[in-house]
């Protein structure tokens, strides 16, 4: 019998009487074939990033949630998690492959749970350097990326000024507010006072 080279290498695909023999043949390529890698489709993963805007006060804690759905895939503790920080400075990685990445931190980490799809972000004792536009970013096995809408985190000041505490912007808005009113009530009640006071000098001369 004839021997027929098959484009796969290192195997060989039996041929007798001239005609191949196509079982042979499908077993073969059957066990070279590479596994089919899953598809974005097939995975149909949802994601919600929430809230499109977060403010808070220094020291406070703030969460930005991150959910993850996947109903033909339930497990999703295989998945890459990835959250980074867009500033003015550029990009900062948070956390990488679901661990803090940032030297002697302690205040930020994942608070949710991978396995029910829950990535959110937590943040202790927020300080003014937390400003910034927050994404999580979750990797497929496939190799897709999909990434949050984004969460833009605005810090104010705690100033503690009378017990009050408020941005510095405002708590000048206020002073300045204040000062303009005195000024105001001065040049309006300047004539009225004049009067008064010549009023006051005719009747005593009487």
């Amino acid at each position: 019998s004839a021997v027929l080279f098959s484009p796969f290498p290192g195997t060989d695909v039996g041929v007798t009487g001239g005609g191949a023999n196509k079982e042979n043949a499908a077993a073969v390529i059957h066990a070279t074939a590479q596994p089919l890698l899953l598809t974005p489709e097939s995975w149909n993963l949802l994601v919600t990033q929430t809230p499109a805007k977060e403010k808070a006060k220094e020291g406070e804690t703030v969460v930005l949630h991150y959910h993850l759905n996947s109903p033909q895939h339930p497990s999703l503790t295989d998945l890459m998690v990835k959250w980074y920080k867009e500033h003015e400075k550029g990009r900062m990685d948070l956390l990488e492959k679901n661990v803090t990445i940032l030297p002697n931190n302690s205040r930020i980490f994942v608070s949710g749970d991978l396995s029910q799809g829950d990535v959110s972000l937590i943040i202790l004792n927020v300080t003014t350097s937390d400003h910034g536009i927050y994404f999580c970013e979750v990797t497929l096995p496939d190799g897709k990326v999909v990434t949050g809408d984004g969460t833009k985190l605005r810090i104010r000041r705690a100033l503690g000024l009378f017990g009050i505490e408020e941005s510095i912007v405002t708590i000048i808005g206020v002073v300045a507010a204040g000062i303009g009113g005195i000024v105001v009530l001065i040049i309006v009640l300047t004539p009225q006072l004049r009067k008064c006071v010549l009023c006051m000098r005719q009747e005593s001369h009487q």
